[in-house]
């Protein structure tokens, strides 16, 4: 489930509300009040009849109409709306097919609930959950690349694979970050550093050897008090973090898995048998399967099932979590998704990166 906004009492889109009978100059205090550049004129029960913004005023004005004209001859009554706890991203796709920069929020009854302002919206959220990427692999597919880079620096763009990752989320909202480290970990500590750069917090966990996908987990110095975000440091995607977190959050999960659907044509005509009789025929069909994307939300309960200094991938992880009965879902994704492990895919990304 995607982000949806939450509106209050204390709000400053309170001071758009107008009565029918309000005047043009009434209108004209409510912009100046609100600085949101319209006002909704309402009815009984804060039922809309409609919204005006300062060039309604001005056209209203060159016909003729003076400062205590009633703002009813000016009003827009048919307003384009949205209900309630509508997901972000479809807020600025409305209201950036439509050309508007406020759209008002109403129930059913066409009750004014709250006021969707395209500036506001284009502020992320900032969210209180950790992220944290898996940086301390030695990336041996990749030599000789990696025989003096750790392979989450690697750059791709013009900056490294981990940079592109670390301002993806920090976009979304997330400030702070922890980055499991162990292969020429301190070449990512000397150019990270604490985070300062990008006005987020870093920290790091250290590996002494080699601890898997998930296994650096179990070092985190205190189990934190909402879910964790955590991923590869050489997956490259424009999957949304916070859809994501927004998901594991919906179906009360205690870990969820970003899956993509993979799809293989196998290069042979296949015959189906049953003991030796042949009972069909598929030319070179298509397999799909589900594989993991490396990007996973995760319930601070999760920790308890770990142990430290133990070597864990995410797939055992995932495996343990389902044998004690916790819940483990996936989330499908279908964003553009890059797993940066082999030379080929290597060029791939940069080839990406300059197109």
């Amino acid at each position: 489930m995607s982000e949806s906004i939450k509106h209050s009492s204390s709000e400053p889109w309170h001071k758009t509300l107008l009565p029918p009978d309000a005047t043009l100059q009434q209108a004209i205090m409510s912009l100046d009040a609100s600085a949101l550049q319209i006002a909704m004129v309402v009815g009984p029960g804060n039922s809309l009849i409609g919204t005006l913004t300062d060039g309604d005023i001005r056209r209203g004005l060159l016909r003729g109409l003076d400062m205590q004209s009633p703002v009813a001859s000016i009003v827009n009554r048919e307003p384009l709306v949205v209900p309630p706890h509508l997901e972000r991203e479809m807020v600025l796709q409305l209201m950036q097919a439509n050309k508007v920069r406020q759209l008002p929020v109403v129930d059913g009854q066409r009750c004014v609930l709250g006021l969707h302002v395209w500036d506001e919206l284009l502020v992320p959220v900032q969210r209180p959950n950790t992220m944290v990427i898996m940086a301390g692999g030695q990336g041996m597919r990749l030599r000789p690349y990696t025989e003096r880079c750790p392979k989450p620096m690697l750059p791709v763009g013009g900056k490294p694979m981990l940079e592109h990752i670390i301002e993806r989320a920090r976009g979304e909202g997330f400030q702070r970050f922890i980055l499991a480290v162990h292969y020429l970990g301190h070449m990512i500590e000397d150019y990270f550093g604490d985070g300062s750069r990008w006005q987020i917090s870093i920290e790091y966990l250290r590996e002494e050897t080699p601890l898997g996908t998930a296994g650096a987990l179990a070092l985190l110095h205190s189990k934190p008090d909402v879910p964790l975000i955590v991923t590869n440091g050489d997956v490259l995607t424009d999957i949304h973090y916070g859809e994501l977190l927004d998901f594991h959050n919906h179906h009360g999960a205690a870990a969820t898995m970003a899956v993509r659907l993979h799809e293989w044509q196998h290069p042979f005509g296949v015959v189906r048998t049953s003991g030796v009789d042949i009972v069909g025929f598929e030319e070179k069909p298509v397999i799909k399967s589900h594989i993991n994307a490396g990007v996973y939300a995760l319930d601070p309960s999760v920790l308890d099932h770990m142990q430290k200094g133990e070597h864990c991938d995410m797939p055992t992880l995932f495996g343990k979590l389902q044998e004690r009965g916790l819940r483990a879902v996936v989330y499908p994704m279908h964003e553009p998704w890059l797993d940066v492990g082999r030379i080929d895919d290597y060029a791939v990304a940069n080839q990406k990166a300059e197109s």
